[in-house]
């Protein structure tokens, strides 16, 4: 898959961002809140980031957790990182709340 065939590399419907990384809601959720942080630059999974993109992306999940808590005011939260094989790109890369 190359970076211009990837819905996640063009920023769209952006929640907060930084200069490493955006979060936006699931346009796919079956829960009211979920959202994604998406490091910028294309990579397979979030081992593949550097330490400055992870560091960026986990920024960026605690302020999506206010906004979260805010607008739906869930009872809890699970945070994830699906990691599999490079073919599951670009969902490796991606950070859920």
């Amino acid at each position: 898959m190359s970076t211009g065939d990837c819905e996640l590399c063009v920023p769209n419907e952006v929640l907060v961002e930084n200069s490493l990384a955006y979060a936006r809601y699931d346009n796919n959720s079956l829960s009211r809140g979920h959202a994604l942080v998406i490091p910028k630059r294309h990579v397979a999974s979030f081992f593949d980031m550097t330490n400055d993109e992870q560091s960026a992306v986990l920024s960026l999940l605690n302020q999506v957790q206010h906004i979260v808590q805010k607008q739906h005011a869930p009872d809890g939260y699970n945070i994830g990182a699906n990691v599999a094989n490079a073919r599951s790109a670009p969902a490796g890369r991606v950070a859920h709340l």
